[in-house]
């Protein structure tokens, strides 16, 4: 009773709420701008141990991991794989080259190393006729292993249930990448960027070799999870999509229950020319309400700067307060999407 009380309690505040939302598309601008100059790039893994404290460390990761034998090497060449494979299919450059060549003193402690000499960098970018670099800085993989013991029942030779105990081995990989952006020609650092991913690996079987032997796929696993990150971050370089959602009144007078209607069957002009209609009443209250719903129209419609005027009316004009947050709102997707045309022309 108690909860077919509290799911009542919970229908009449949807039903009573003076709002509704609408959910719409749009555009966000790339996380990382690129120059438009950047037209040649290379990728470079710089994540492989070059010096003798980085190899003691990746030994002891090959002791902790079941499957530790060339974990993080295969991991790091699926990602450059998936980075390279990204990019080549971005228009915007010219060219997208691997380099082979790796890049010195890089101990990969699962930081950060310092950034490649600007010389070297130079070098590379000549002999490969090249704008700049995408470089995988370090790649390191850390896994923690779990095992218990279950009691269970099984089916005996009988068919009759009988004790018996489950072995059962987790292992918790955490795969870390760090990624930068060199700009050869304005000798700057566009990105630096860390990536943390986890699996988590379950076998289970009736002794400890069986259970082991049950999670034997985490080496794929953390192969497809490494060449994910890589095509994730060739993507931070490109706009993206997201879906967004904003209130709009549906209470208010008799116009705003017949735009609720025509908005629910995607007649969305229908529903305007209610609200249009509604800003014009003598209430101050259902005045801005349709004054802010103008503005959702005007933002579903494309038109940022009408949106905008719209909210600030009611706001200004009629005090709503759900209005001033959205001019904020618009104001910041504006300027965003000054960022947007600016990388769309590159």
């Amino acid at each position: 009773m108690k909860n077919l009380f509290l799911l009542l309690i919970a229908g009449l505040a949807a039903g009573c709420s003076a709002t509704n939302i609408v959910s719409m598309t749009v555009t966000e601008p790339a996380p990382v701008e690129l120059p438009s100059y950047l037209k040649r790039v290379g990728t470079v893994n710089r994540s492989m141990t070059s010096s003798k404290g980085g190899k003691t460390m990746d030994d002891i990761d090959k002791v902790l991991s079941a499957e530790g034998k060339n974990l993080d090497k295969d991991g790091a060449a699926e990602c450059m794989a998936g980075l390279s494979d990204q990019l080549q299919q971005n228009s915007r450059f010219e060219a997208v080259i691997s380099i082979k060549e790796e890049p010195l003193d890089n101990p990969n402690f699962g930081v950060f190393p310092s950034p490649m000499a600007w010389d070297k960098l130079a070098t590379i970018c000549a002999s490969n006729k090249l704008d700049g670099l995408f470089v995988l800085e370090f790649y390191d993989t850390d896994s923690k292993v779990n095992y218990a013991m279950n009691n269970v029942t099984v089916k005996g030779p009988l068919g009759f249930d009988i004790p018996a105990i489950e072995h059962v081995v987790t292992v918790n990989t955490i795969i870390k990448t760090g990624w930068r952006i060199y700009d050869n020609t304005g000798k700057n650092i566009i990105d630096e960027f860390v990536v943390t991913e986890g699996i988590t690996s379950t076998g289970r079987g009736i002794n400890p070799a069986k259970a082991a032997a049950a999670i034997m796929g985490r080496k794929q696993a953390v192969n497809n999870i490494s060449r994910s990150i890589g095509q994730s971050y060739a993507n931070s370089i490109v706009p993206y999509r997201i879906r967004v959602k904003r209130d709009y009144y549906v209470k208010g007078s008799d116009n705003f229950k017949a735009a609720k209607r025509k908005a629910q069957t995607g007649n969305w002009d229908g529903a305007a020319e209610l609200w249009q209609s509604e800003t014009k009443n003598p209430k101050a209250k259902v005045a801005g309400r349709a004054h802010y719903n103008m503005a959702i129209i005007n933002e579903i419609n494309g038109e940022l700067d009408e949106a905008i005027n719209w909210a600030k009316l009611a706001y200004e004009n009629f005090n709503d307060k759900i209005a001033l947050r959205y001019v904020k709102i618009l104001n910041n997707r504006k300027a965003k999407n000054q960022i947007l045309e600016r990388q769309q022309q590159q």
